[in-house]
């Protein structure tokens, strides 16, 4: 598979710290090869109500999607600010993270993901997401401890 020049680096966001590592990892790495950033988040509904899932349905006018977009911004600000010094586009897809994630990185280069997000226990050294990743992305996956020295010129 040809790779351009200018590499498309899919990275996973969801707010949680690990995300933010994995952010400022992947604008680093596109500052580095000249490459672009494609955040992405995805959102889904509760499979079901009741027992072991939500008491109660939804509020009314409770949007997932809108939510999901929310954070997403609100983290690339908050990671890379108003210059990036990278194209960064933002994307809020439907789904599961995992198969969202692998859908986007379909031709990309690099997919960056944090160790954990927001769904992760606390002492998994991978979450679901950045395993099913490890296991089925059809390029190169980087996986950012948590903790770990932010940049991929750390030595």
């Amino acid at each position: 598979m040809a790779q351009s020049a200018h590499p498309r680096i899919v990275v996973g966001v969801d707010g949680s710290p690990a995300s933010e590592q994995a952010l400022r990892w992947a604008v680093d790495y596109a500052l580095l090869t000249g490459g672009s950033v494609q955040a992405i988040t995805a959102w889904e509904y509760p499979a079901f109500y009741g027992w072991a899932g939500l008491g109660v349905p939804p509020a009314e006018g409770f949007n997932p999607e809108e939510l999901a977009g929310q954070t997403l911004s609100e983290t690339v600000t908050k990671v890379v600010g108003d210059d990036p010094g990278v194209r960064i586009t933002e994307a809020v897809l439907p789904g599961n993270a995992a198969q969202a994630l692998l859908e986007a990185a379909q031709g990309a280069g690099l997919v960056v993901v944090g160790s954990r997000g927001l769904g992760g226990f606390s002492g998994a050294l991978l979450g679901s997401v950045s395993r099913h990743l490890t296991e089925h992305a059809p390029c190169p996956v980087v996986v950012v401890r948590d903790g770990q020295v932010p940049g991929p010129a750390a030595g």
